[in-house]
């Protein structure tokens, strides 16, 4: 059954989502090649090779420990007639987008909640550690964290019986927006503008990743930008200007956030 819904070009559903991710994944780092927003702080090769290392611990682990990935729960939900859209009679096509939009909701709150709960921001400050930010930002999450991002949206597929083609939609989309709004791209200020009234873009962003607390703990949204404005946690622009901001943690203003066993580590310092 997953295969016959996911299946295009011969590709299955992990294979299509591998190649949206590396695809854009290398737009996004050819773009940032052309028009880079920033000057890095640390040698490119030394964080890439970080943050490519923290990505491959969390396939690594979620393999090892994780029976289910989302599609399968979503189809498996839907088998057994589970969650409040298979109870509800609507046709598919606003089934999918209803659940698109309530699990982006739900991505936003669970970044919240990782900036407000202090044993969730451990895990969460892997992410924001890193001085510079570009595309290969989106890839540094810790394992641990991924691993509880997981159970968290499995939560949520069940809670709302959100359709297995929505869920790998969404995924494939949160994946590429992600690789985005990270990057380090300066767009046209028009096409920002315009971009940010719908999409999170790399400069609605990057005020997210400042040093100042105030900054840090504003968008939070990861792919649409409703969110923060509903809920008063938007900022615009950063005080100190794109060029002039400083990124990462002021605790961690060294070149160790661009070690990877330092990166692991981090949650389980006492600082």
């Amino acid at each position: 059954m997953q295969d016959s819904l996911f299946s295009v070009f011969g590709l299955d559903e992990n294979s299509l989502r591998l190649l949206v991710f590396l695809g854009t994944f290398v737009v996004m780092a050819l773009a940032e090649w052309a028009l880079p927003k920033r000057k890095r702080t640390l040698p490119q090769g030394r964080r890439w090779l970080t943050n490519w290392g923290i990505v491959v611990l969390d396939a690594v682990l979620v393999r090892f420990v994780m029976p289910i990935l989302p599609i399968g729960l979503a189809l498996y939900v839907a088998d057994n007639g589970w969650g409040l859209l298979n109870w509800l009679a609507m046709p598919s096509w606003l089934s999918i987008l209803i659940a698109f939009v309530l699990l982006d909701f739900a991505i936003w709150l669970q970044h919240l909640i990782s900036h407000i709960v202090p044993i969730f921001w451990r895990l969460h400050q892997v992410h924001h550690a890193d001085r510079d930010i570009d595309v290969s930002t989106a890839l540094r999450f810790h394992p641990i964290e991924i691993l509880l991002s997981l159970l968290y949206k499995f939560a949520w597929i069940a809670a709302i019986g959100a359709p297995a083609l929505a869920v790998f939609a969404f995924e494939a989309v949160l994946n590429a927006a992600a690789l985005f709004n990270h990057a380090n791209v300066r767009l046209p200020l028009k096409l920002d503008r315009v971009l940010r009234l719908v999409l999170v873009t790399p400069d609605m962003h990057r005020v997210h990743h400042s040093v100042s607390p105030v900054e840090t703990n504003s968008n939070y949204g990861f792919n649409l930008s409703i969110w923060d404005r509903m809920f008063g946690t938007y900022i615009a622009q950063p005080d100190a200007g794109h060029e002039g901001m400083k990124i990462g943690l002021n605790a961690y203003q060294s070149e160790k956030p661009g070690q990877l066993l330092w990166s692991i580590l981090l949650p389980f310092r006492n600082r």
